[in-house]
């Protein structure tokens, strides 16, 4: 009896959906969707591969990445243990499969996430690989098609698993300049960082039925707002209802679909020219210069005495980030800034009082100034939101950066959230994809972009206002991308390890300045910000023209490559890099 339990387990599959029992071989000819009630059972890369891409066609990309630890993440096992475990389960290097293919006949590359690897979490290995099928797709003149399958970021890596977002939307940016499609097919589930950069920013976005997606996951938004969620939140069906999607495929449907979508595009007119990825030898040395000249020093050892300020324990520093009594970004707009006028409104229909931006003059200079507004008293952070934006927020400061870049103003934003908004209304307005563009946008601004963390930087809500030319960091702000207490809750038994998490992230700006996220610590007064609100502002101001001023005398063009510059070198090479110098 005991011998035949396995191969019964091999033979019959019990659906998700409906609880029928069902012939495994059955299950599989029909593509893995139950022939009783529908339920999409989830796919691995490689079987995704085996149903979408023309029998002989496919050629994998190399999948081999320096291994790399970048913050030595502990939580009940080390990260390397972690990796191991998800490699011997799925057989995969790690959580995405890239190849070359073609689909009814027309190439195209592709990146197909695995959500068996560790949740199918963005890190920088899984940010550098889609990324290099970006780039393959640019050289070869081929569309890209992304497979999303996601939790969001990956915790272990911290920061720089939050950099992967702008690292992997500028590469799609750069298709879209030189006129190649890309497509994303939305698969269960599609949530976090994933869900608000690629899986929402390319050309065409498409939902497999029963797919989820959303920025926040519904466990969180019941937690935090206490709310019951309609019936089907977050389904295909409910992104097609709300305007998130341009349509919602079955798996049988989904190759024909993708083939009669490359073929219309095929037969449009010819893409423009491609934009080279590298310059001529000379001159690309001359904007190595120029941008090490920007950027400041790269190198860990380098930085190591950088003359960075001590760092007090991660969770002292992350409770001094969240001190009620921190300037907040009108105050920074009345004391570093002169003559802010306040503009208002997303123009579709809405006003997020989480963001505030407008016109101001810094040194007599006149710039765009775009920030998160908390308050001081539970009043104002009430009426506030405690600064997490709506997606109405993250459209007003679009259209304000939009305008800066129009006006040929420098762009300043100053960064101060928890994270954006994770209410149901925020997610039916689209709040994953309202961050995407941000991030989309603004790593093409074809104006100098200035941020800094002044307080909290939470996750995807932050980095929709910090892919930046420079980024400085106050000494008591951090920068992660999740709460200690979300990453405990998942990690550690319960939230009360948010201390040790905090520990684990490298969330500090110290830490954040080694990693090279960071690229100038702000020091605070000798007790902390909220104590010397005027000192502080003082040494804010003088650090805002000093960085922003080499930025002016670039052009344009330029600006923007090194900006993609700065973002590109957090892929797994150089993360491999930093952690062999520590």
């Amino acid at each position: 009896m005991t011998a035949t339990a396995p191969r019964q387990e091999q033979l019959w599959s019990r659906c998700a959906g409906c609880a029928s029992l069902l012939y495994r071989k059955r299950l599989r000819r029909n593509l893995d969707v139950c022939p009783e009630c529908g339920e999409h059972a989830r796919l691995g890369a490689p079987e995704r591969l085996r149903q979408l891409v023309d029998p002989g066609s496919l050629r994998l990309l190399p999948d081999r990445l320096p291994e790399a630890d970048p913050l030595d993440f502990v939580d009940a096992l080390p990260y390397p243990h972690r990796l191991t475990g998800a490699r011997a389960s799925t057989g995969l290097a790690e959580g995405v499969v890239c190849a070359t293919a073609t689909i009814g006949g027309h190439p195209v590359a592709l990146a197909v996430m695995d959500f068996r690897f560790l949740g199918g979490s963005l890190g920088c290995a899984v940010g550098e690989l889609i990324t290099r099928a970006a780039e393959r797709a640019l050289d070869d003149r081929t569309p890209l098609v992304l497979i999303t399958a996601s939790g969001g970021a990956r915790m272990q890596e911290g920061a720089l698993s939050l950099m992967q977002m702008a690292t992997v939307s500028q590469a799609i940016a750069a298709l879209r300049e030189a006129g190649l499609l890309t497509v994303s097919v939305l698969t269960d589930p599609t949530y976090g960082g994933v869900a608000a950069s690629f899986a929402t920013n390319t050309d065409l976005v498409l939902a497999e039925s029963g797919a989820r997606m959303g920025f926040a996951g519904p466990r969180v938004i019941r937690q935090i707002t206490g709310r019951a969620l309609p019936e089907g939140f977050q389904t295909a069906d409910f992104l097609l209802a709300h305007g998130q999607v341009d349509m919602v495929v079955q798996r049988r449907s989904l190759r024909g679909r993708l083939t009669a979508l490359l073929a219309a595009t095929r037969a449009g007119r010819p893409a423009r020219p491609a934009v080279p990825r590298q310059e001529p030898a000379s001159h690309r040395e001359r904007l190595a210069d120029d941008g090490a000249a920007l950027a400041g020093p790269t190198d860990p050892a380098a930085e190591k005495d950088a003359g960075t300020p001590a760092v007090r324990d991660a969770w002292d520093t992350v409770r001094m980030a969240r001190h009620p009594g921190r300037p907040t970004t009108l105050d920074y707009l009345d004391s570093v800034f002169d003559g802010f006028v306040e503009l208002h409104g997303d123009r579709l229909g809405a006003d997020c009082p989480a963001i505030v931006g407008g016109v101001a003059r810094l040194a007599g200079r006149h710039v765009m100034v775009i920030g998160h507004q908390k308050g001081h008293t539970t009043a104002e952070l009430v009426a506030r939101n405690f600064g997490m934006a709506s997606p109405a927020g993250h459209r007003k400061a679009l259209r304000l950066m939009r305008l800066a870049a129009r006006l040929g103003l420098p762009v300043v934003t100053l960064v101060d959230t928890p994270g954006a908004d994770p209410g149901v209304s925020a997610e039916e307005h689209g709040q994953a994809a309202a961050i995407a563009e941000n991030i989309l946008t603004l790593t093409v601004l074809p104006t100098p972009v200035l941020a800094v963390i002044t307080g909290e930087g939470g996750s995807g809500g932050a980095l929709a206002l910090a892919v930046a030319d420079r980024v400085l960091m106050l000494e008591n702000a951090v920068y992660s991308v999740i709460s200690p207490e979300g990453c405990a809750a998942i990690l550690w038994p319960d939230r009360s390890a948010a201390p040790q998490a905090a520990r684990a992230l490298r969330l500090t700006a110290p830490d954040l300045r080694r990693l090279g996220v960071v690229d100038e610590v702000v020091p605070e007064p000798s007790t902390a910000a909220h104590d010397d609100p005027a000192e502080t502002a003082h040494r804010l101001r003088a650090a805002l023209l000093a960085n922003l001023l080499p930025l002016l005398d670039v052009p344009p063009a330029m600006l923007v490559r090194l900006r993609r510059q700065r973002f590109r070198r957090f892929g797994a090479n150089r993360v491999g890099a930093r952690a062999g110098l520590r």
